[in-house]
C-alpha cells in the first residue's frame, strides 16, 4: 500500500484529503507545518507528498528545497489556492511532480497522485534491478534526481505499459538503450524477449537479412534458414538503435512492416505476421534529415508516435555527484580497491566539465581514476588533464597552448592533446561525426575508433 504525506496548515484540508485518499486505498499521514512533517519523515517512509505552498513556518517552495537538500527523492505535488504563473514556473523548475490549484478537481487530483505513486514505484524497481545486475559487465546507468531525469522517468512510467512506438532521442552516451530497456521491463510484454539491433553497426547489404531473416538458398552462403530480429522479438520488444543510419532502401521496407505488421524472409514467399513493439533511438536530427531527403517523412511519423528525449549530462550537472559516486563504488569493488570517494577539488572539476561523451565518458573517467588512485580519495591528479587544466590545452581558443607538467610522460601528453583536438572539432561541428572526420582529415571509421579509445561514445552496440 502506497503511503502519502499531506502537509497543509488547514486541518480541514488535511482531513478532507485523508478521507479522500484513504478511500482510494492509500495510507495517509498528515502534518500542519513543515517542522511536524520533517519529524514524521524521520519515522516514516512515504511514496509521494502533497504540500501546500502557503504555510506559517516555511512556505511550500522553501520546504520542497529543504526536502531535496536532505536527500528525499519522492515525488512532490504542490498545492495552493493562490495560483500564479510565476509560482507554477518556480515549482516546476524546482522539480515538483505537479502543481494543483484549490479548490481541487477531485478526478484530476486522484489521477495526479496515481501517476506520482507509479513513477516512484518505477524508480524503486529500476534501482532494485540495478542492484540485481551489479555484478554484470559495466554499463551506463539510468540514474538521476534532476528535474530533467525525473521527466524521463515520468515519461517511461506513462508510456511503458502501452504498445505505442517510441522514439528515444539524445546525444551519444546519454543512456538511450537503458530507457528502451526500462520501457520493456515495465510493459505488458516484459515476459517476452527484448531484441536489440544497431542499424549503424551492420553493413547495408546484410541489414535486410538481419531484420527479416532469410531462407535456405536465398543467396550464396545461405546454407540454412535464418530467423531475423523481427521474428525473434515476437511477443516482446524490438529496439532499433541508431535508426538515423538506416539506408533509404531499408527505410521503405521497415515502413511496410510498421504499417502492415507483416514481412517475408529474404528469398521467401510466405508472409509472416509479427507482433512486436518497436522502440527506436537516434542521436541525429531526424526532422532535418527529412527536409534533406535522407530520411523518409512517412517513416519518421510512424516512429515518432511518442518521443522521449534523454538530456545530455551538461544539462543536468546536479546528477554528476550521484553518477560519479556510483561508478566509483562499482569500479572499486571490481578492482578490490579501498577507494571511498572524491576529494572536494576533484568533484568540482567533474562538475565544471561539459562531458561531450555524456554518462559514458563520466563512467570511463571514474574507472580510470579508481585505477590511478593511491589513497581512499580520488584527487585532481587522478583525473585526465582535460578536466584538471583545460586552459593549458587551449579549450575554447583557436590553438592548442600546452605547458609541460611534471610527472607527465610524452605518451600521456600526446594522448591528452589528441583527445582535446578531437573534442574541439566535435564541438565546432555540433558533434556531427561525418563533418568532424572531414575537418580532421580522417575517415569516419578512424574517428569512431578514436572516440572509443578516449571514452567519448565510440561503441557501436549502444548509444
Amino acid at each position: 500500500m502506497a503511503r502519502l504525506l499531506v502537509v497543509d496548515d488547514e486541518e480541514s484540508v488535511c482531513q478532507m484529503l485523508r478521507d479522500l485518499l484513504e478511500t482510494e486505498g492509500y495510507e495517509v499521514i498528515t502534518a500542519l507545518e513543515a517542522k511536524e512533517a520533517l519529524e514524521k519523515l524521520d519515522r516514516e517512509e512515504v511514496n509521494a507528498a502533497l504540500i501546500d505552498i502557503r504555510m506559517p513556518d516555511i512556505d511550500g517552495l522553501a520546504f520542497f528545497k529543504l526536502l531535496k537538500e536532505k536527500g528525499y527523492t519522492f515525488p512532490v505535488i504542490l498545492m495552493t489556492a493562490y495560483g500564479s504563473t510565476d509560482t507554477a514556473i518556480e515549482a516546476m523548475k524546482l522539480g515538483a511532480f505537479d502543481y494543483v490549484l484549490k479548490p481541487f478537481n477531485i478526478e484530476e487530483l486522484l489521477l495526479t497522485v496515481k501517476k506520482a505513486v507509479e513513477v516512484e514505484a518505477l524508480a524503486r524497481e529500476m534501482e532494485a534491478l540495478r542492484r540485481e545486475l551489479a555484478g554484470e559487465a559495466p554499463t551506463e546507468e539510468l540514474l538521476g534526481r534532476s528535474p530533467a531525469m525525473i521527466e524521463v522517468f515520468k515519461q517511461i512510467g506513462k508510456f511503458a505499459d502501452t504498445d505505442y512506438t517510441v522514439l528515444i532521442t539524445g546525444e551519444t552516451g546519454t543512456g538511450k538503450e537503458l530507457v528502451a530497456g526500462a520501457l520493456h521491463r515495465n510493459s505488458r510484454r516484459r515476459q517476452g524477449p527484448f531484441v536489440r539491433i544497431n542499424c549503424a553497426a551492420i553493413p547495408e547489404n546484410l541489414l535486410e537479412s538481419e531484420l527479416f531473416g532469410y531462407e535456405r538458398g536465398a543467396f550464396t552462403g545461405a546454407v540454412s534458414r535464418k530467423i531475423g530480429k523481427f521474428e525473434l522479438a515476437e511477443g516482446g520488444t524490438l529496439f532499433l538503435d541508431e535508426i538515423g543510419e538506416l539506408p533509404l532502401s531499408m527505410q521503405a521496407k521497415l515502413l511496410r512492416v510498421l504499417q502492415e505488421r507483416e514481412f517475408e524472409r529474404v528469398g521467401g514467399t510466405r508472409t509472416i505476421k509479427v507482433d512486436a513493439r518497436i522502440i527506436a533511438a537516434t542521436n541525429r536530427d531526424l526532422e532535418r534529415m527529412v527536409k534533406e531527403g535522407s530520411f523518409r517523412e512517412d517513416l519518421y511519423y510512424r516512429l515518432n508516435v511518442v518521443t522521449i528525449h534523454v538530456p545530455p549530462l551538461r544539462e543536468r550537472k546536479e546528477d554528476i555527484p550521484l553518477l560519479a559516486e556510483h561508478f566509483l563504488r562499482r569500479a572499486a569493488a571490481e578492482l578490490g580497491k579501498a577507494v571511498q570517494g572524491f576529494s572536494p577539488e576533484a568533484m568540482r572539476l567533474l562538475e565544471a566539465y561539459d562531458w561531450p561523451g555524456n554518462v559514458r565518458e563520466l563512467r570511463n573517467v571514474c574507472e580510470r581514476a579508481v585505477v590511478l588512485a593511491q589513497g581512499p580519495l580520488i584527487l585532481p591528479e587522478d583525473l585526465p588533464l582535460t578536466l584538471r587544466q583545460p586552459e593549458e590545452l587551449g579549450l575554447g581558443k583557436g590553438e592548442i597552448e600546452l605547458r609541460l607538467r611534471s610527472g607527465q610522460t610524452l605518451a600521456e601528453i600526446l594522448h591528452d592533446v589528441e583527445r582535446t583536438v578531437i573534442l574541439k572539432a566535435l564541438r565546432e561541428h555540433n558533434y556531427n561525426r561525418t563533418r568532424t572526420a572531414q575537418a580532421l582529415g580522417i575517415s569516419r571509421r578512424t574517428l569512431h575508433l578514436k572516440l572509443k579509445e578516449y571514452g567519448l561514445g565510440g561503441e557501436e552496440d549502444s548509444d
